[in-house]
């Protein structure tokens, strides 16, 4: 039974083994009746010729086998492969020529030079021939069904493209047929490639598209950053067609490489960002969580579920999640279970950041070496009605938690902040950069201390992309405060990775910032949302303006101030430098705060919130000044000049 499995699964690769005996076969026998019978000088006996050639057979087989020359199939392969062969029978022909020589019956260079040569030749030009004869009668095969296959056009005739026009040319069971080339290299424009035409990019690029009656059109674009691939996929949805990406190849670097083909997929949000997704984790940032005791507050939530997650990989002593939403606590409690198992020590503790005989009770228990303190409110509108419960979560529950991480020896302990920390227009912001104050002034605890500063968060819960989403779904509207409103956008594995990154190098105090590249125009967002999801803005999807909410303002102001801030290794990680509060008067501003919230236990949104929080952060302005000039300001205008740049691009 299992010689009949060995068989059905190798049988390919045995007679491909067979046929290539064959073919030395064939090359020996025509050198040996050569050498015998036209009297060549070059003439052996009989007997020493056999084991000669045999031996020959024996190692460039061996050495074919090796370098896994017939685990391939090969009407896909390509160059890399057909070098392995002639490598491996030249190494073969080597060994050969040593072991005879070794044991006696070496005969000269000539025999094994030749033999081994004219098998190389003979055998490749049966693989050229096969994948020949195999493409001409699959055309010929499925040219029936060729018209009811989708006609693509393949943006980009380098390798990249090269490769998924072979994919698909190859393969019978695709649903597309690709008919030219388009791209922007004059020297490639009206040479073939894997027999399709490449057509020049430019005016005529549309008539190509329509005369042809391309259905889908494929980016094939090695390295394409995200301002190429806003252009691009801009210029192409201006047609009927539907846009997709080719994603390059890549390794996956692990305990082995494995090298995976590229991939077709609709574009994603994130590939339109106007910059490259940044990778800033590293090594180093990872070893330093090793075998530590961490615990994340906030541990459910969107930004606290990736840390999480990350940390898991850095193989932590003990992960603790703490969060007072259990849903999301169990989710991600479930997942890193499935994905790790028993490998992970991990626990789930439901508290509030809010109660410190809770907090004291975790903190005692578990002793963590390091925290992560994500636990927070943080929607805009909603706590400036809610103003009191901002203070009471974000303030008061950041100082019980540094108070803990005092109290039980944390050895470093790592806020998540925000843009809108910076010059605050609304409750949320100010309270967070009275969490910022509160870590910023325990310079002299054992504990180090330090905040990360980012901007929003692509797909975060209650963030703009998962409420575009759903309004497209709905069929529209999808709803905009204001046409000029922009934010700087990051990924939630930047953002995490951020935070891990300041927490190994975190000393004391500091604030840090990362280069968040360039902003991105809300409308353009909703613009480049409704056409990823095959609708015409304006058009079968409406966008409309419904003014600005409470406490938002037109653009969060530039965290990159490269005047004010201290480089560190990472070269998209700074340090604001930014003068600490002492501890005494930050807990005269925590005084005020905690007055206020007693003084408003009976009121639904009271006034001496707000009041309390102008006091505290001096910093805090109203949003209608901030916007009234908001036209001057250097974020505005870099936007601006940005959209000129990506139109004339297009155009």
């Amino acid at each position: 039974m299992r010689f009949k499995q060995f068989l059905a699964e190798h049988t390919r690769k045995i007679i491909l083994c067979f046929f290539d005996i064959l073919c030395f076969a064939v090359v020996d026998l025509f050198i040996w009746w050569t050498t015998t019978y036209i009297d060549l000088r070059w003439s052996y006996q009989t007997e020493r010729y056999i084991y000669n050639s045999l031996i020959l057979l024996g190692t460039i087989m061996l050495c074919r086998l090796l370098s896994g020359v017939y685990f391939n199939v090969w009407r896909y392969t390509n160059t890399t492969v057909y070098l392995k062969m002639v490598i491996a029978d030249g190494v073969g022909c080597i060994v050969a020529l040593i072991i005879t020589y070794m044991t006696g019956i070496y005969t000269g260079v000539w025999h094994f030079t030749v033999v081994a040569a004219l098998m190389a030749l003979l055998t490749l030009t049966s693989r050229f021939v096969y994948r020949l004869l195999y493409k001409f009668l699959n055309k010929k095969r499925d040219a029936s069904k060729a018209k009811h296959k989708i006609p693509v056009a393949i943006v980009g005739a380098g390798q990249l493209g090269a490769l998924l026009a072979e994919e698909l040319l190859c393969n019978k069971d695709s649903a597309y047929r690709p008919m030219f080339f388009i791209d922007r290299n004059a020297a490639k424009v009206g040479s073939r490639v894997a027999g399709l035409k490449v057509y020049r990019e430019g005016p005529h690029t549309m008539d190509y598209i329509r005369d042809q009656a391309i259905g889908e059109i494929f980016i094939a674009v090695t390295g394409l950053d995200s301002e190429q691939a806003t252009e691009l996929y801009t210029l192409y949805s201006q047609t009927s067609c539907k846009v997709k990406l080719y994603d390059t190849p890549m390794r996956v670097v692990g305990d082995e490489e494995t090298k995976k083909t590229g991939k077709l997929r609709e574009f994603r949000i994130e590939d339109l960002l106007f910059r490259k997704t940044l990778n800033i984790a590293n090594t180093e940032a990872s070893y330093y969580y090793r075998q530590k005791v961490i615990l994340v507050t906030g541990g459910g939530g969107s930004i606290g579920s990736e840390l999480c997650r990350q940390i898991a990989k850095c193989q932590p002593k003990k992960l603790i999640i703490f969060d007072i939403y259990e849903n999301n606590a169990y989710e991600i409690q479930q997942e890193l279970i499935r994905t790790y198992g028993a490998k992970l020590d991990l626990e789930v503790e439901i508290g509030s950041v809010r109660d410190r005989v809770r907090l004291d009770s975790v903190f005692a228990h578990y002793r963590p070496n390091i925290v992560f303190h994500a636990a927070a409110h943080k929607h805009v509108p909603l706590m400036e009605h809610s103003g009191c419960e901002a203070i009471k979560n974000n303030v008061l529950g950041t100082y019980n938690t540094a108070d803990m991480a005092e109290k039980y020896g944390v050895e470093k302990f790592i806020l998540i902040s925000t843009d809108k920390a910076v010059n605050p227009t609304n409750v949320m912001g100010a309270t967070k950069r009275m969490c910022e104050m509160i870590i910023q002034c325990r310079t002299d605890s054992e504990t180090s201390f330090a905040a990360v500063r980012f901007g929003n968060v692509l797909g975060s819960n209650g963030s703009v992309i998962p409420l575009f989403k759903r309004q497209i779904e709905n069929g529209g509207p999808v709803t905009i405060t204001d046409k000029r409103i922009i934010r700087y956008f990051m990924t939630i594995p930047e953002a995490s990775q951020l935070v891990m990154q300041a927490g190994a190098m975190a000393k004391k105090g500091e604030l840090f910032v990362l280069d968040m590249g360039k902003p991105v125009r809300i409308y353009d967002l909703a613009v480049n949302m409704i056409r990823l999801s095959g609708f015409e803005p304006e058009v079968d999807i409406a966008i409309e303006e419904i003014g600005l909410r409470p406490g938002e303002k037109l653009y969060e102001e530039l965290l990159m101030k490269t005047e004010e801030l201290t480089k560190t290794d990472n070269n998209m990680i700074f340090v604001e430098k930014d003068t600490p509060l002492t501890r005494q008067e930050v807990e005269k501003k925590i005084a005020i705060l905690r007055d206020a919230v007693v003084a408003s236990e009976n009121e639904v949104a009271s006034p001496r919130i707000k009041a309390a929080l102008h006091r505290v952060v001096p910093t805090f302005h109203d949003p209608s000044q901030v916007n009234k000039t908001a036209e001057k300001a250097a974020e505005m205008q870099n936007i601006n000049e940005t959209a000129t740049e990506a139109s004339a691009a297009v155009r």
